[in-house]
């Protein structure tokens, strides 16, 4: 019998199928096949040209001298869920990463629907698995606005801990930052990634969140030019700080080429990519130079712009079944009334030109994250 040397878990988790932990019920499940044989937990593997299979579907394994471990910091907004597939067809945050030819990206940890932020990405299923875990203490900040009555009391309650229905939670630092009313902003820092663990602490002392923004992730901080639904991929010197805090073997390679450095993409570029995103995601599907997918659809849009009198050329219309005595009035327009032509369009806006809400690169200006956030020492 040979000696294997490497944990089946293991192999899959640096082939970017999920975490240990994951595999393991994956195994447990009956899921995975090694050479046609369903596998079991325990089994090792010492050599990579063997057929592995999860669903059915194959895998493919890296090896240790092959694995580049890449990692990419993510800005997600509101509303996106961290699945890979919503039965409801909603977005999720793996809809705008790049596409790797081998492995698949795996989340960090998680932020529910609501909550925005910093969200961590990498190749490494191990990395993600130690960087996730209770026991390495890796701090998480978040800037979180609240809704209701603060006072020192409840503050002092939450950093000595609180009992939820999961155990004791606590907030390593609270900071305040700000607020007016009855709206307060806060910095707190915690080192697990429980459930809406920080909206939970908060709903404990009688006060509501009403945003919550993670800002940082250990040493890696959301900085202001990387805006909503944009990424980066991390540099090594970064990677390896993230190895480092859970142990783990630094990495001598990057997938980011000198080249590739110098044309770092700025803020610019990215917001440039978010908008083609999010114009791709919107566009109604069409068909074959430019018309709609249906003759039902077609059909109806032909008769919805005879309906209408609009967008159909004159010497075109239906007839109605009685000659028009109107005398033709182009070229003299009614008194009182502007030409056509010289009037602005103003239909989608009711405020004046000077006074229209900034867009594009305008709209970013305001960004929270301007100022820094302050911790304890």
């Amino acid at each position: 019998m040979s000696i294997m040397s490497e944990k089946l878990q293991k192999v899959l988790a640096r082939a970017g199928q999920g975490s240990r932990r994951e595999i393991e019920l994956m195994i447990q499940s009956g899921r995975v096949s090694i050479d046609g044989v369903v596998a079991k937990l325990g089994d090792r593997l010492d050599d990579f040209s063997v057929l592995v299979r999860i669903d059915g579907h194959k895998i493919d394994l890296v090896s240790p001298s092959e694995e580049v471990c890449r990692v990419l910091a993510y800005n997600k907004p509101e509303g996106e869920l961290c699945t890979r597939h919503d039965p409801e067809g909603r977005r999720t945050v793996f809809d705008r990463l790049p596409r790797l030819s081998s492995g698949r990206w795996v989340s960090v940890g998680r932020l529910d629907a609501n909550t925005s932020g910093l969200l961590l990405f990498t190749t490494d299923g191990e990395l993600a698995n130690r960087l996730m875990h209770p026991s390495r203490s890796v701090e998480r900040e978040y800037m979180v606005r609240v809704f209701g009555e603060i006072n020192e009391n409840m503050v002092k309650n939450l950093v000595q801990g609180v009992e939820l229905e999961d155990g004791m939670a606590r907030f390593e630092d609270v900071v305040y930052s700000g607020g007016e009313g009855m709206n307060h902003t806060f910095y707190v820092v915690i080192t697990e990634g429980r459930n809406r663990e920080v909206r939970r602490l908060w709903d404990s002392q009688g006060v509501t969140v009403s945003r919550l923004k993670r800002v940082r992730y250990g040493d890696i901080y959301l900085t202001k030019d990387m805006p909503r639904g944009g990424w980066m991929e991390l540099e090594l010197k970064e990677v390896n700080y993230l190895r480092e805090v859970v142990e783990l073997e630094a990495e001598e390679n990057t997938m980011l080429t000198v080249e590739g450095l110098k044309r770092k993409r700025g803020v610019r570029q990215i917001r440039r990519a978010v908008r083609r995103h999010e114009e791709r995601v919107t566009e109604t599907p069409r068909g074959r130079r430019g018309r709609t997918n249906t003759p039902d659809e077609r059909r109806s849009s032909t008769r919805n712009s005879e309906a209408e009198g609009q967008n159909v050329p004159v010497g075109k219309r239906k007839p109605s079944g009685k000659p028009s005595t109107a005398k033709p009035t182009r070229g003299k327009p009614s008194a009182g009334k502007p030409a056509q032509g010289n009037r602005r369009k103003t239909d989608d806006c009711n405020e004046p030109a000077g006074k229209r809400k900034p867009s594009g690169n305008g709209a970013q200006r305001r960004n929270p994250l301007a100022v820094k956030p302050r911790t304890r020492q």
